[in-house]
C-alpha cells in the first residue's frame, strides 16, 4: 500500500503523556506516551492527521518535533502553561499482558473538558475518539461539522466511571474499539463473541474487540471477521500497542475514503502490522523509526495468515 496525498484529514483526540515504564526486560522513564501520541503516530503513515489534545509546561520541544516530523498538525494541542503533562507509571508482569498501575495524574487534562478546535479540525471526515475522558471525547465530537466516519476507542477506567455517558456516545459512532476483557466488562458477559454481538446491539454500527497476541476479531452486519497477530519475537513494551492499532485501522479507513466490510478487513490487517512494530521499542521510537515498507511487509505477512 501506498501513502495517498489524501484531503481525507484524520482528527485524532487522546491523551499525549508522559510514561515511566517497567516491563520484565526493562524500564524507562519519563517517554513520550499517551493515546493520541501512538495513535496520531500509527495514523500519519496512511493520512493526514490532526491532534487534539493537551500539553503542560514540562512537554519538551524534542517530543514536539517527533510528532511534527510525521506531518501531525499540532494547532489543536494546547499548552498549560501552569500545570505539568498528563503523567502514567505502570509495571507489567511477566506475561506481559497484565500490568499495574502504579501512578495517574490527570495532570493538564484536568482542565482541558473546554477544549475549543479550529475550523479545520471541525471540517474533519474521519475522526479518532482515542482512549481519554468520555468527557472530552463528547465535547470534541460535538464540534465536527458532518463527519463520515467515527471510530471510540476507551477503557475499563471510562467503563466503570462514566458508564451511561459512554453508551450514549456509543450510540453516535460507527465503530467502537475494546479489548476482550473491556467488552466484557461493558456488556456484562462472559463469553466475547456474545460480548461482541452486544457491543452492535448497543448502538454502534460495527465493533472490533482486540486480543492481544491473539489478534482481533470485528463484529459487522455484513459478517464476522479475525485477523491473527504478526507473530512478534522481540516484545519490549505493550504500552500503546491498542493506540496504535487503532490509529493505523482509522488512517486507512480514512485513505481509502470508505468504510465498507472489505476495507475495516483489510484496515485490520494494516492496523494488526503497526501494532506489532509498537511493542518492539519503549515509547514510540520504533513506531517512529521503522517506516511505511516494514508495515506493508507484515500486513502482506498477515494477509497470508488470514487468507484475505
Amino acid at each position: 500500500m501506498n501513502k495517498k496525498t489524501s484531503a481525507n484529514k484524520l482528527l485524532v483526540f487522546g491523551s499525549i503523556a508522559y510514561d515511566c515504564i517497567e516491563t520484565p526486560v526493562a524500564s524507562e522513564d519519563y517517554i513520550l506516551g499517551g493515546s493520541a501520541s501512538y495513535a496520531g503516530l500509527a495514523a500519519s503513515y496512511f493520512a493526514p492527521v490532526e491532534l487534539a489534545g493537551a500539553v503542560g509546561n514540562d512537554f519538551k520541544s524534542s517530543d514536539i518535533e517527533r510528532l511534527r516530523n510525521h506531518g501531525i498538525g499540532l494547532d489543536n494541542v494546547r499548552v498549560f502553561q501552569d500545570k505539568p503533562s498528563f503523567f502514567w507509571r505502570g509495571r507489567y508482569f511477566d506475561d506481559f499482558t497484565n500490568r499495574e498501575t502504579l501512578d495517574v495524574r490527570m495532570n493538564c487534562y484536568e482542565d482541558y473538558s473546554d477544549l475549543v478546535l479550529n475550523d479545520d479540525a471541525r471540517s474533519a471526515k474521519y475522526v479518532l475518539l482515542g482512549n481519554i475522558s468520555t468527557q472530552i471525547q463528547a465535547s470534541g465530537l460535538e464540534q465536527v461539522n458532518d463527519p463520515s466516519y467515527v471510530v471510540l476507542d476507551t477503557m475499563d477506567l471510562w467503563i466503570r466511571n462514566s458508564n451511561e455517558s459512554l453508551r450514549e456516545l456509543i450510540k453516535r459512532v460507527d465503530m467502537l474499539i475494546l479489548n476482550d476483557s473491556e467488552a466484557k466488562l461493558l456488556t456484562d458477559s462472559r463469553n466475547v463473541i456474545t460480548a461482541g454481538d452486544r457491543l452492535v446491539e448497543m448502538g454502534a454500527k460495527c465493533a472490533v474487540v482486540k486480543l492481544g497476541e491473539y489478534g482481533a476479531m470485528l463484529f459487522h452486519p455484513d459478517g464476522f471477521f479475525t485477523v491473527p497477530a504478526y507473530p512478534v519475537r522481540a516484545l519490549h513494551d505493550p504500552t500503546g500497542a491498542g493506540d496504535s492499532f487503532a490509529g493505523a485501522l482509522s488512517g486507512y479507513i480514512a485513505n481509502q475514503d470508505a468504510s465498507d466490510f472489505e476495507t475495516i478487513k483489510h484496515a485490520m490487517v494494516y492496523a494488526a502490522a503497526t501494532a506489532s512494530i509498537t511493542v518492539e521499542s519503549f515509547s514510540c521510537y520504533k513506531l517512529e523509526e521503522t517506516g511505511l515498507d516494514e508495515i506493508n511487509a507484515r500486513a502482506e505477512y498477515i494477509k497470508k495468515i488470514a487468507k484475505i
